[in-house]
């Protein structure tokens, strides 16, 4: 790549955390006489000449960041924006035509807004918010119809309506998809156990690992035979109580065949007979 190439690239392509360099030095570009950005477009329109579009989209590099600026509501990288509206830019050098009239500056507005507006419904929200016309339309235009914080009146929402082209139901909605946040699929560890838990989506999904139905029943079951068995333990002497609790009840300290032996004066095969008897 030459330095000239080298030196275009940098400048359409705003670096992160020197914004403000970049605007100086797109700023300190002159702009194109009418009559230059005429000449210089024609010779691109018919020779398709690499430098004369070089000239063109350098020139109006100032206009890309006027245009990105107005979009920064959105909490999206200023930098980004700026790249996405170069895109834009470049794009609408390629297809300006100089036979129709009219200023490289007021055909390109098109292009480098529609680039910027993909990238902020692509961006904005994990989900997107706007795939119609309809809904595009309403994006972009809703906050500049509010004139105050909270929900929309019904006349507002009418108002917006009519002036849009829309029907009030689509107000609302996207009204609706705006004012709701991201959240996280599933809750990490690091989040405190309290309300944020419960409206995790994860918590909502099926899973097909679980019969909720089939849990029920084998803790009943469980519950059922553990009742019947302690009622059967009941019924017998001390020493055989005795003796299943220490050989099989108790998990914690299990009592040998010959410590029982011991405690009853019996020998071990005699505690082990008792044992199976039970």
């Amino acid at each position: 790549m030459s330095r000239k190439n080298q030196s275009m690239a940098l400048a359409i392509t705003p670096q992160s955390g020197s914004i403000e360099s970049y605007v100086s030095y797109v700023t300190s570009i002159d702009m194109l006489a009418a009559q230059e950005e005429r000449e210089l477009a024609f010779k691109l329109y018919e020779n398709e000449d690499l430098e004369s579009a070089r000239k063109l989209i350098m020139s109006h590099l100032r206009f890309v960041v006027h245009i990105a600026r107005s979009y920064s509501g959105y909490g999206l990288p200023q930098a980004d924006l700026i790249q996405e509206g170069n895109i834009g830019l470049m794009k609408a050098v390629k297809r300006f035509n100089p036979e129709v009239g009219v200023r490289l500056v007021s055909f390109a507005v098109h292009w480098i807004k529609a680039e910027i507006h993909e990238f902020v419904l692509k961006n904005w929200r994990i989900v997107k918010v706007a795939t119609t016309k309809a809904q595009r339309k309403l994006f972009f235009n809703l906050r500049k119809s509010k004139k105050r914080l909270g929900w929309f009146s019904n006349e507002e929402v009418s108002t917006v309506a009519e002036t849009l082209g829309v029907s009030e139901k689509e107000v609302l909605e996207m009204e609706s998809r705006m004012s709701n946040y991201d959240m996280a699929f599933d809750i990490g560890n690091d989040e405190d156990d309290s309300d944020s838990a419960a409206y995790s989506p994860s918590m909502y999904l099926q899973t097909n690992n679980s019969d909720l139905a089939a849990n029920v029943e084998k803790e009943q079951y469980v519950e059922h035979t553990n009742n019947r068995l302690m009622s059967a333990i009941k019924t017998l002497d001390d020493r055989s109580q005795d003796i299943l609790h220490s050989r099989w009840l108790d998990d914690n300290n299990k009592t040998t065949l010959q410590e029982l032996a011991d405690k009853y004066g019996v020998s071990a095969e005699r505690v082990r007979q008792l044992e199976k008897m039970q």
